[in-house]
Parts: structure tokens; sequence; C-alpha cells
């Protein structure tokens, strides 16, 4: 359990939670299986936090927050390392997610001079989205603006990836995560051929 604990990088004096150890502990013995492919790429792999998120009826999926410092080595294998996490927590859809930082208006007070367009809500909310949808990728969007007002934002994923990995059932997690997440309604959809 002491290795495993070194799977958490929390802030100073935050406990993690029984999940992350239980994510953090599924991700060691992922990696020390000596069958696993992904062995290598695991090593430097750790996780900020993660938390349960209701999806439709009874369902749970589980957002696991990477920092950004190690989403690209993440971003490499995230298909098979979410194939083997849902293998551990058996009928829960997995979902990894990099931490990102969004500066608002006044970013001068914190002694910046100009803010990067990658920490805009907008990018960062942009950023959300594909890794939600990861390993999959949108090949279109568009947003529907309804009489009242309201927005919906209508994903087109990847149509090659409609058969492998079970993707058609997890467009319903998609949607619940990414509206958790960000507090915007999408719709998850392959195009019509």
């Amino acid at each position: 359990m002491l290795n495993a604990r070194k799977k958490i990088v929390k802030e100073k004096g935050a406990a993690p939670t029984e999940l992350e150890e239980e994510v953090a502990k599924a991700l060691f013995d992922i990696e020390v299986s000596p069958s696993s492919d992904i062995k290598a790429d695991l090593r430097d792999v750790v996780i900020s936090g993660a938390k349960e998120i209701e999806v439709g009826k009874g369902g749970v999926a589980i957002v696991v927050h990477v920092p950004f410092r190690v989403w690209k080595v993440v971003r490499k294998i995230q298909g098979r390392l979410i194939r083997e996490l849902e293998k551990k927590f058996s009928r829960k859809h997995i979902i990894l997610i990099a931490n990102r930082t969004i500066l608002d208006l006044n970013f001068k007070r914190k002694g910046l001079k100009v803010r990067p367009r990658s920490r805009t809500l907008t990018a960062v909310h942009e950023s959300i989205l594909e890794d939600v949808v990861g390993p999959t990728e949108i090949v279109g969007k568009r947003t529907r603006i309804s009489v009242d007002g309201t927005k919906l934002l209508k994903v087109y994923l990847d149509p090659k990836d409609k058969e492998k990995e079970n993707i058609e059932g997890r467009l319903n997690t998609y949607a619940a995560v990414y509206k958790k997440l960000t507090n915007k309604e999408a719709v998850f959809m392959f195009p019509e051929a």
C-alpha cells in the first residue's frame, strides 16, 4: 500500500479519499503486473484526484484527474489504461482528465503580464471536451441555440471508433461528465453516413 500511495499527488495537508486510494492501488497493480504492456509508461503516471459522478439511471462513472505535467504520457496510453482500469472497477466507466487552470480577466493581480490563450475559460472547456471523449476524436461540433436562448453543443465523434471499445454505450456518460465539469449541455453522437 505504501507504494500505491506514491501514485497520488495532492496539495499539502490534503488526505486522499477512499476512491482515490482505490484508483491509485489499481494503477500500481497494473504497473507491477508482469503481463502489462503499458508498464514502462505507467512509471511516471500519478493522479491528483478521483470522484464518482452519477450517470443516468443508476450508472456511475469515475473521473480521474491527472496533473497536467504527466498528461502527455497518459494521452499516449489512454485507451489501454482506461481498458485496464475498467477491468478493475467492474461496470463503471473511467474517464481521465488533465488538471488545467483557468485565469480570469484580472490575471494582472497574480503578477502576469499576459494571459496565455490556453488558460482562458473557452480553451480549458474545449480541452476538457477533448479529454472526456479520449481516446476517440472529435470530427465536428455544432452549437444549437434554441428560441429561449439555451445553447446545446452537438459533438460528432470519429465514426471509425464506433465499433470498437463500446463507445456507443458511453455517449451518455460523456454528456453527464461534461455537464458536471463545465456546466454546459452537450450531446455526443456519430455523424450519419
